[in-house]
């Protein structure tokens, strides 16, 4: 049940802004590994599709621990600037070197460029835990109003969105942008230019929230591992929302995974992965006021429904691109980003609300904790979404290769690549409506949900 409405001090506009900024890390780091780090160690570095699968997984299972560490850190850290600021500015400092080191590395091939790749991926994966984790948290300690935390966080989403549009068309542009299929060369320009957008926006979200309001509970929660998870694991309303995450985000880096596979191979040019990148979020910059006003007028269940019924029928109709072609699968993906768009604000929204009521109820501050293990699992169970594909794309006879020695795929490896990319997403993506139905959030003086669903 949603915490009672008080008296709740304003967010202001400014700090809505500098709070939104920081979203180009959450969506740069996660788009861009997702959408050209598989295809990258198969096509350009000869890694077998499989091996590349398990590089772009295992570093997320370092998010299970280090994650929920970065959290309860932030919870217990007393600084002059907040508790989470401070942990702010460490991963600004650290994740766009790491960042650009997974794509510049040394003339390696096979086995050891897949070793290389994944000492990199996993330093970028602990610098980004130190900004991601405290940065998640902030929204649910900055009011306690149910509506304006969905309010507040749709500066967050037109961000996502940007930022989004910037690293799937503009990263994908730059790769591109040396000759066909993209070189070496291309692959690093396109790592310092997104590390550098990437230490802008992080250190602007640090100074951009110096004058966010802290409203959670003032005293940090000092129990042990034990009684945290114990209480954790008896909050339904967590569990629930991070299941529900974890199956949504699986679908998406699915498709992210299978994006540039299917420009090349389903759509014919490896440069329409630029154009299908901005119909999917193109939504994300229009719609959140339209899904804001949805939440508020069906309860963000009720929205939610709506976003994944239509993130799922786009998905599935997608799978007739090689029927009606090109425009069709735009259009299809377009509609899929405006599932997309409401799906993401929805669960950041209910998140908060989470994190509000757990203060609320225990009058500690939890919020570090509790994101921290939700971001450890949904990543790390998303994250074999690429490695699902990695897995069907072997299993279809898919055949690794080098820009200077291309192959045929075979027409097994061609229909993975259209299913991977559209029925098995669509199927998750249906699975999590139903999970849906069980269960409801309510705003303050509603019917309280049904904590067993």
């Amino acid at each position: 049940m949603i915490a009672p409405a008080v008296t709740t001090p304003t967010v202001s506009r400014g700090v809505r802004l500098g709070y939104g900024v920081g979203s180009f890390c959450t969506a740069t780091v996660n788009a861009v590994p997702g959408l050209l780090l598989l295809y990258y160690m198969t096509n350009f570095l000869a890694v077998p599709a499989w091996l590349a699968g398990v590089v772009v997984t295992a570093p997320k299972v370092w998010d299970l621990i280090i994650n929920p560490l970065v959290g309860r850190w932030s919870d217990r850290t007393r600084s002059r600037l907040g508790p989470r600021r401070p942990w702010l500015l460490a991963g600004a400092c650290t994740l766009p070197i790491a960042f650009f080191l997974v794509f510049a590395g040394p003339p390696l091939t096979g086995v050891p460029a897949a070793l290389y790749v994944g000492v990199c991926f996993m330093a970028t994966a602990t610098a980004y835990a130190l900004f991601e984790v405290p940065y998640k948290a902030m929204p649910g300690e900055m009011t306690h109003d149910y509506h304006e935390r969905t309010s507040l966080l749709q500066w967050r989403m037109i961000f996502i969105g940007a930022a989004t549009a910037i690293s799937g068309v503009l990263a994908p542009a730059i790769v591109t942008s040396q000759g066909g299929n993209g070189t070496l060369g291309s692959y690093r320009l396109m790592a310092v230019t997104i590390a550098v957008i990437l230490l802008v926006s992080m250190f602007g979200s640090f100074f951009g929230t110096a004058r966010a309001p802290m409203t959670g509970a003032p005293e940090a929660d000092r129990g042990g591992w034990r009684e945290q998870f114990a209480a954790i694991k008896g909050n339904p309303a967590f569990v629930w929302i991070t299941a529900l995450a974890c199956t949504q985000m699986l679908a998406v880096s699915m498709m992210l995974a299978a994006a540039p596979y299917f420009a090349a191979y389903i759509i014919g040019t490896p440069t329409a992965t630029q154009t299908l990148f901005a119909a999917l979020v193109g939504p994300m910059l229009l719609t959140m006021p339209l899904w804001v006003r949805l939440s508020k007028r069906f309860d963000k269940r009720g929205a939610m429904i709506l976003a994944a019924l239509m993130f799922g029928g786009g998905t599935a109709a997608t799978m007739a691109t090689p029927i009606f072609g090109v425009v069709y699968a735009h259009v299809m993906i377009l509609l899929v980003g405006v599932g997309i768009a409401g799906v993401e604000l929805l669960l950041f929204s209910m998140l908060a609300d989470v994190i509000a009521v757990d203060a609320a109820q225990t009058g500690k501050r939890r919020a570090g904790v509790l994101t921290g293990l939700w971001t450890a699992i949904e990543s790390g169970v998303s994250s074999f979404g690429a490695l699902i594909f990695g897995v069907i794309l072997s299993v279809a006879g898919f055949v690794e290769s080098e820009p200077s020695r291309p192959v045929e795929q075979p027409d097994s490896a061609v229909t993975a690549v259209l299913i991977g990319q559209t029925t098995i997403p669509a199927l998750i993506i249906f699975l999590s409506v139903l999970m849906t139905l069980k269960y409801r959030l309510t705003p303050p003086g509603a019917p309280a949900p049904d904590a067993s669903a």
